[in-house]
């Protein structure tokens, strides 16, 4: 799994009910996972997900997805 500078990472994954994609914090432990319809929806979620992970602070970015 990827980290941006503020420590969190985003991995998407396949499982046999579909598509999820999974925040890690800074320990690497998981602490948010979406399930999404399919491939594309999962990668676009990520993508977003990815640059929030570089813009925003950890604090503002725990704020954002309410972890």
């Amino acid at each position: 799994m990827n980290r941006g500078e503020n420590g969190f990472g985003v991995e998407v994954r396949e499982h046999e009910s579909g598509w999820r994609v999974a925040i890690a914090d800074p320990t690497g432990a998981v602490v948010s996972e979406r399930a999404c319809s399919d491939h594309p929806e999962a990668r676009t979620y990520a993508s977003t997900v990815r640059q929030h992970v570089y813009w925003l602070s950890a604090e503002r970015f725990r704020e954002y997805y309410r972890l």
